[in-house]
């Protein structure tokens, strides 16, 4: 889907996803990620949902977001709270949902202003079986 550009455009906006990658200022990735508004997006080495670590939260941790926006993949998945601690601990929150939902999510927060991360998870292994 693409969506319209809007007056944040010096900041890192969606600007089109499908169920294979995202578009973030019209530069097509088609690895998990990490977005902030400010900052040139990240490569994120989480190969799937289910190889999340704490180690992966704490990364975005020291970004020091007010909330983290996880698309977990084509489907929501719920993380389980012991990963997420590190975050939790600093009243930071942590919202799941499947990675379409989650660009929108994103895009509605940075334009508010908000201190958000995208982590986006594209799981290579989830788009085959549901390919089959």
């Amino acid at each position: 889907m693409k969506l319209h550009t809007t007056s944040t455009q010096q900041y890192q906006t969606v600007t089109a996803y499908d169920d294979k990658g995202v578009e973030i200022n019209a530069i097509r990735y088609e690895h998990s990620l990490l977005v902030l508004p400010e900052s040139a997006p990240a490569v994120w080495p989480v190969a799937s949902f289910d190889a999340l670590t704490a180690e992966h939260f704490a990364h975005i941790d020291s970004t020091r977001p007010d909330v983290v926006i996880l698309g977990t993949g084509l489907r929501q998945r719920f993380v389980h709270p012991k990963l997420t601690t590190v975050l939790t601990a600093r009243r930071i929150g942590v919202e799941c949902m499947d990675n379409q939902a989650a660009c929108r999510t994103y895009n509605i927060l940075m334009a508010e202003g908000r201190k958000v991360v995208l982590a986006l998870i594209f799981d290579t292994n989830e788009e085959t079986a549901q390919d089959a």
